[in-house]
């Protein structure tokens, strides 16, 4: 090993101290090959010159042109041992154990060839940049001007994310501190999937005193609407359905100093708890309607605890004071034991005794009224654009969708672009409560609003946006994000149906489609028929609407075989009716809530599958037992025969018999024969004596008890109080 490596060394050193000198001057030819030839010999040592097999020319040759890479070559040629050179020249078969063990040319920068394959590994995809799950319950508060940091930490979502969505919704903003603008804040947020609460600045703006909007509630049937007609000298009351009130009603009352108040007209039937609390929400004081000859009712107690979730003032009118049966105190006892603070006892609520009838105490009321406004300082913003509510909405054949709303704040001008809900629009028209034209709504002011693209839900907001483009985007957004949390309700109730008993999956489905006249109606009906879900019947609303009923609810009934449930709208046409009545499509059509879930409770009861119960028919006493004997193999064997009497109801030759003996149970069997007076017969009733053969007994003793028994289908019971709320019984 140390000679060789010293002949690799000593070759180099040679060659590097020969070629030096001589490579300017080598030039390409013949002379070259020669004059190099010489030089390399005379460097070699005489060590290696007994390789018969080496020649210089032959290695060299061909790479003469390149000049200082020709001694590669060679180079290499001296680095393998003399051994491996001759056994190459000699075409020497390399051993078996020697290729397998043949070193790399490049030594560990060789490349390596993979013969087994490759390992094959899952596929992971990728980590999504942000998660789309909505959060229903979550609201934050957005304002004009806010920056791209500050909605950042109310939402909880990182700023590039937000930057992203705020590309993809074509707004271009240059810093995460610029200001944006509150309906692009709110399509950011909905994309994130959290709801908003808008605040509105008052800066520079002018505020000035505004109305009061006082909300009248109570129980049915307690003179709320009476008690308005008596203000505003109408007689809306005696023109109401059934001489009860079914919609939400605004008025504006010029009272007898001077003051204008706004009034909500609830109803106070049961169904309608949804209308009460949406009249709650958006007024500023309320008045409690109490009969004097009723007292405190279910309703009284629903509408205390509305006005108290709603931290609105309360003014107590007991109405109905100049009826014989009047007791003001008793009620005043009994408002006091529900936790309301009257002036009597220390408290700050207003009592006053009225009578709607006789118009007593009507201005005892009006100052009272005046008082609260007043004790509340009630203002508002006049310019600017407008915060409106929406109270109730319709559909008109003529005008189209038609949104009656309750402005808050700013002044609402036709000719805007709105955007109430999920629906939009622009302002074509607006009414006041007499249904004259105006071009302007200012606070307080009910108004009645036509152009919108589509019918708003009751309880929405009305905001006012710069464009139609912006009032389409804000729409298209609200609608995505509704249909979002809409199906995750339904995934939610989905698997919460999964996962109840088996008892359950045993009801029977009733689908209903309710139409009405009012939005607010639509979902008060709905949710009334709701709660005549039993244990055996599941009632399913496939569809709501608002309007008459159309050729595509009989075609929806029919698919599906539901029940069309109109209320307060009018009759369908002659050719729907007759679709429907081929099609065995039922229609209900009703304009009073009590008669129409009375009916759909009896239809409800009808379509129940029941409880199958064992009741006792009948009994008979055993007064006498007859042995037959001796009989043929044909007739059988030896009987024993129960000589009775009905003593109640009657005995069937079809039912079971049940055996007693001294009050327990012996045994229970069919009945293999029962005559009466040697005739075979069916049954037999109370008072009449006959002979029965119980099948495969025939240990009787006289005074044991025979008792019919018999499988009894149990309807459930439909319920109803005198709230108007309704049940089903099973």
């Amino acid at each position: 090993m140390a000679w060789r490596e010293l002949t690799k060394k000593g070759v180099r050193t040679s060659l590097s101290r020969a070629l030096t000198p001589v490579l300017p001057r080598l030039v390409v030819g013949s002379k070259f090959s020669s004059a190099l030839e010489d030089v390399i010999k005379t460097s070699i040592p005489a060590s290696l010159r007994c390789i018969s097999e080496f020649s210089s020319r032959s290695a060299l040759w061909g790479s003469a042109c390149n000049k200082v890479p020709a001694v590669l070559p060679l180079m290499r040629y001296f680095h393998g041992t003399p051994e491996l050179w001759a056994r190459k020249n000699n075409n020497d078969p390399v051993s078996e154990t020697n290729s397998k063990k043949k070193p790399s040319s490049r030594g560990k920068f060789a490349k390596r060839v993979r013969t087994e394959p490759p390992v094959e590994a899952p596929y992971v995809p990728p980590r999504p940049k942000r998660t789309t799950k909505s959060l229903p319950d979550k609201t934050i508060d957005i304002f004009e001007g806010m920056t791209i940091v500050e909605l950042a930490k109310r939402t909880g979502e990182s700023i590039p994310t937000l930057q992203e969505i705020l590309v993809n919704v074509g707004e271009k903003v240059e810093s995460e501190f610029d200001p944006l603008s509150i309906d692009i804040a709110e399509l950011v947020t909905m994309e994130v999937g959290i709801n908003v609460r808008r605040q509105h600045s008052t800066e520079g703006t002018e505020i000035l005193p505004r109305p009061a909007v006082v909300t009248v509630m109570g129980h049915v049937d307690h003179g709320k609407t009476s008690l308005l007609d008596s203000l505003r000298q109408t007689s809306v009351a005696a023109k109401e359905a059934g001489g009860i009130t079914q919609h939400l009603g605004a008025f504006v009352v010029s009272m007898q100093s001077g003051a204008s108040i706004t009034f909500l007209d609830t109803p106070g039937h049961a169904a309608f708890s949804a209308m009460r609390a949406r009249g709650a929400a958006v007024t500023d004081i309320v008045v409690l309607v109490v009969a004097a000859d009723d007292g405190v009712m279910p309703q009284t107690l629903e509408a205390m605890s509305h006005a108290k979730a709603a931290n609105v003032p309360v003014v107590v009118a007991i109405n109905k004071c100049d009826k014989p049966a009047a007791d003001p105190e008793r009620v005043k006892q009994q408002l006091a034991s529900e936790g309301l603070l009257l002036e009597e006892i220390g408290g700050d609520v207003q009592v006053v005794e009225v009578s709607a009838t006789k118009k007593t105490g009507l201005d005892n009321l009006e100052e009272c009224l005046l008082l609260q406004a007043e004790m509340v300082d009630l203002k508002a913003r006049i310019d600017g654009p407008a915060q409106a509510y929406v109270v109730e909405a319709r559909l008109d054949r003529g005008r189209g969708p038609l949104a009656t709303a309750i402005v808050k704040a700013g002044t609402l001008v036709c000719g805007q672009h709105v955007v109430v809900g999920s629906q939009w629009g622009r302002i074509r028209a607006i009414r006041d409560t007499a249904g004259k034209l105006t071009e302007k709504a200012t606070p307080a002011m009910p108004v009645e609003i036509e152009g919108l693209k589509g019918l708003p839900m009751a309880g929405d907001d009305i905001i006012v946006v710069d464009s139609d483009e912006r009032a389409r985007m804000l729409s298209e957004g609200r609608k995505k994000k509704f249909e979002k949390d809409r199906l995750s309700k339904v995934n939610d109730g989905a698997t919460e149906n999964l996962e109840t008993s088996e008892e359950e999956f045993k009801r029977v489905e009733m689908p209903i489609i309710v139409k009405a006249d009012v939005q607010g109606t639509v979902q008060a009906v709905t949710d009334a028929l709701k709660t005549l879900n039993s244990p055996q019947v599941f009632v399913n609303v496939v569809h709501v609407g608002v309007g008459p009923i159309s050729q595509s609810d009989v075609d929806l009934a029919k698919a599906c075989g539901a029940c069309i449930v109109g209320f307060n709208i009018k009759s369908p046409p002659s050719s729907i009716n007759l679709e429907a009545t081929q099609a065995g499509t039922k229609i209900v059509l009703h304009r009073v809530i009590y008669h129409l879930l009375e009916e759909m409770g009896n239809l409800i009861v009808d379509k129940a599958p029941g409880t199958c119960e064992t009741q006792v028919a009948g009994e008979a006493e055993v007064l006498n037992i007859f042995e037959l004997k001796g009989r043929s193999k044909a007739k059988g064997d030896d009987v024993k025969i129960a000589g009775c009497r009905v003593i109640d109801g009657f005995v069937s030759k079809s039912s079971t018999l049940r055996l007693m003996r001294s009050g327990e149970v012996v045994f229970e069997g069919s009945c293999a024969s029962l005559k009466r007076e040697k005739q075979d017969v069916d049954s037999v009733r109370k008072g009449n004596e006959c002979g029965l053969v119980i099948s495969d007994w025939d240990d009787l003793q006289i005074g044991d008890v025979i008792q019919c028994l018999e499988q009894v289908v149990r309807k459930p019971k439909f319920i109803s109080s005198e709230s108007g709320a309704v049940r089903i019984e099973c």
